[in-house]
Order: C-alpha cells, then sequence, then structure tokens
C-alpha cells in the first residue's frame, strides 16, 4: 500500500506575518546617494513589514512559525525602525549624524545602506537568523517586503 505522503509531490508550506503601518515603526531616512532627488533630504515612513516564511515540513502544532513566538522579531523591529533615524554606514556626513545622536536629538541605526530594497535585505537577514534559531533550521525566511506607504513597497528574496 502506498502512504499518503509517497502519492503527493514534495512541496513547501509557507505563513506570513504582517507589521502594518499601525505598527508604529516610523522613522527617518536620508538617500545620501540620490542626489538628483527630494529623497537625498532627511524624510520619514511609518514602515510596513511582510514576512513569508517557508518550510518543507510542520512543527509538531503543524505551523510554519509560531507567530506568538515573534516576539523578538517585533522587538528587534521597534528597537531598529521605532523613532530612529537610519543613515548608511558610508553617508559622508554619519559623524555629524552621530554628533546629533551624542546631543541627544536623535535615535541613530547605521545600516549597510539606505533604501525600501536595502531595507528589506537587512530585515531578511535579521529576522531569517532568528527564524532559523528557533526553529533548529526547520523554517527560514523566504522573503520580505518593506512598503514605505501604500503606494511603494520593495521585495527581497531568497535566492532559489
Amino acid at each position: 500500500m502506498i502512504e499518503a505522503n509517497e502519492r503527493r509531490p514534495m512541496g513547501r508550506f509557507r505563513s506570513t506575518k504582517t507589521y502594518d503601518h499601525n505598527e508604529g515603526l516610523s522613522c527617518c531616512f536620508r538617500q545620501w546617494r540620490a542626489d538628483h532627488s527630494h529623497c537625498r533630504f532627511i524624510h520619514g515612513y511609518a514602515l510596513a513589514f511582510t514576512f513569508t516564511f517557508g518550510a518543507t515540513h510542520l512543527d509538531e502544532r503543524n505551523w510554519v512559525v509560531d507567530f506568538g513566538g515573534l516576539k523578538l522579531v517585533k522587538a528587534w523591529l521597534h528597537e531598529t525602525f521605532d523613532h530612529t533615524m537610519i543613515v548608511a554606514e558610508d553617508d559622508p556626513q554619519l559623524p555629524r549624524f552621530r554628533n546629533l545622536e551624542q546631543e541627544g536629538l536623535i535615535v541613530l541605526r547605521v545600516l549597510p545602506a539606505v533604501g525600501c530594497e536595502e531595507t528589506a535585505h537587512y530585515a531578511f537577514d535579521r529576522v531569517d537568523a532568528i527564524i532559523t534559531d528557533q526553529t533548529g533550521g526547520r523554517a527560514y525566511v523566504e522573503s520580505v517586503e518593506v512598503s514605505e506607504h501604500g503606494g511603494n513597497s520593495a521585495f527581497y528574496y531568497r535566492a532559489e
């Protein structure tokens, strides 16, 4: 007799978790390389994040990830993006931003690069490490969408 699992093609399970614009992830950016655009100025967004998780098999509760176990993800998002100033590590004005932080005027977060696409990449790497650790490698982040507002978003995907 053929077992049910032997008849089905191998597949993946997916689930998503969204932290929408109401989450309070309001931060400022400076896109210093956008010298042709107003994005070179300090500007802000209430960011939204959607994480897609994947696994080839479910846990003992039949879940890809335990949504109740995402407290570390939520805490990291708030620590990184809640009322913070995001600046690229190669921003020529970084010393000035560090001075503003020392004066207590901003909460500075220095990322490898700035932009919606790079923010998705950064979040992907950080949250994938959390999920991989929590699930012993069974589950992983498949993609991250970061939305600046209803009209703009960017994705970062796991390479196939």
